[in-house]
């Protein structure tokens, strides 16, 4: 007897702890349906102002795409799905690269810009300016037909232009402008005086240089 009795108490008390669980169980769903039913009612105006709203903007954009456009372009999207992350991470790599270079691009931009404001204060722009002006002039100031002159004798131009910037040339015709300008000639020279001065081996080697140039133009 005292055995069954035993037997019996084990059994109300797994009872028991049966029924416990499964009220614990029922208070645990009825708190979630009640979660769930406060969230629908929430959710329930939002989803209707959504629809509300994609059924207006859908009935703008009907006549320029179909709804079978908005599948293929799903489908297309899922079927790239791996290159659109690989484009992410492209992008993503990008953005690093251009935080790491960050700081370079600001000092290249200040040294930059600490150059060109020392190019301006000694003048380089201005003197830009000024060739620019001097380009206008030599563009306005010759025709077509003299371009084209121009370009077909431009290696006589260069040989002529050579030859005057020998430094021998470059010597006599510097000798010469400060003679011009710092020699002041006596008011009264005699023909005396000249005859004189044709002695001098010098002169006679101007002369016969210069005889020599006007002999050269003649010919010419």
């Amino acid at each position: 007897m005292d055995q069954a009795l035993l037997e019996l108490n084990q059994k109300v008390d797994a009872l028991t702890e049966q029924v416990t669980f499964l009220a614990v169980e029922a208070r645990r769903q009825q708190r979630r349906q009640q979660e769930w039913d406060e969230l629908k009612s929430d959710l329930t105006p939002i989803a209707n102002d959504v629809f509300r709203l994609s059924v207006e903007q859908l009935d703008e954009v009907e006549q320029y795409i179909q709804l079978e456009d908005v599948f293929r372009l799903v489908k297309r999207l899922a079927r790239n799905t791996r290159n659109l992350e690989q484009m992410l991470d492209q992008m993503e790599s990008l953005a690093e690269l251009g935080r790491d270079f960050s700081p370079l691009t600001q000092d290249a931009f200040l040294t930059a810009m600490n150059r060109l404001d020392e190019m301006e204060r000694k003048g380089y722009f201005a003197f830009v300016r000024g060739g620019m002006a001097i380009m206008d002039n030599v563009v306005t100031s010759f025709t077509e037909e003299d371009v084209r002159q121009l370009g077909e004798n431009v290696v006589l131009i260069l040989q002529t232009v050579k030859e005057m910037t020998q430094p021998d040339i470059m010597q006599m015709l510097r000798s010469t402008a400060v003679t011009i300008r710092e020699e002041e000639p006596a008011e009264n020279i005699s023909m005396l005086t000249i005859l004189r001065q044709l002695n001098d081996p010098a002169v006679k080697r101007g002369l016969a240089k210069t005889l020599s140039v006007l002999k050269t133009v003649s010919e010419n």
